[in-house]
């Protein structure tokens, strides 16, 4: 029988690199960047997310949020054009924002194994569920880009380590739990939106990956389901 745990419920397509017209926004400091003030494909999509007036043309205002929404989540190149790179984050977030508290509204994560993390690719969402019930999420992930992407099916956490060091990439993983080959959650201080993804791993945010190493243990199920957009 489990432990009992307490629960706490609470990319793809690159920017078109053409001669385009720039501009200088934002004054003389060393950091302003470029701003392109042509309107792009996904013009309107972009000013209705960032709440910008929606007209469907470039101005040095969208290209300013645009630009700062782009250097939040390390979209390069951040130059404020709207294209599908962008708008393709700024979608993947509206799906994960429709989720609410009903991610397996749908039920494609089992519900007849008792205790187990989710994993949709598709929304970029994780979550922990107990039969039907949420345990904790949905939050934000960042899976495997193109080429390494996070590998879809019915998973067991076989190895826990708090502190892992990658000796393939060289980097820190806090909070390892591994389940497939190689294939971890873990911990990043990279944006959740940060294309192009991971190296097949499943990142999280510091606090939810200690939620999940708080909340599972050596032997527990995940689930793994959907593709990524861009993959």
């Amino acid at each position: 029988m489990r432990a009992k745990r307490r629960a706490v419920v609470l990319g793809g397509a690159a920017a078109l690199a053409l001669a385009l017209p720039m501009v200088v926004v934002g004054g003389g400091s060393a950091q302003a960047a470029s701003c392109n003030l042509t309107t792009g494909p996904y013009q309107r999509q972009v000013e209705q997310f960032l709440g910008r007036p929606v007209d469907g043309r470039q101005s040095a205002a969208d290209c300013t949020a645009i630009r700062s929404f782009q250097a939040s989540h390390g979209i390069t190149p951040a130059q404020g054009y709207a294209g599908p790179l962008t708008w393709q984050t700024m979608n993947t977030m509206l799906a994960q924002r429709a989720a609410g508290r009903t991610p397996n509204k749908a039920g494609t994560c089992p519900t007849n194994r008792g205790r187990i993390a989710c994993v949709d690719l598709t929304r970029q969402l994780s979550w922990i569920q107990d039969g039907a019930t949420l345990k904790y999420g949905p939050v934000p992930v960042r899976t495997g880009k193109d080429g390494t992407e996070t590998r879809t099916g019915l998973k067991k956490i076989y190895y826990r380590s708090i502190n892992h060091w990658s000796t393939i990439y060289k980097v820190s993983m806090p909070y390892s739990q591994f389940f497939d080959g190689g294939i971890a959650f873990h911990s990043t201080t990279k944006s959740m939106w940060n294309p192009p993804g991971s190296g097949g791993c499943v990142n999280m945010r510091p606090a939810d990956a200690k939620a999940y190493w708080n909340m599972l243990g050596k032997g527990e199920d995940v689930y793994v389901y959907g593709r990524k957009p861009g993959t």
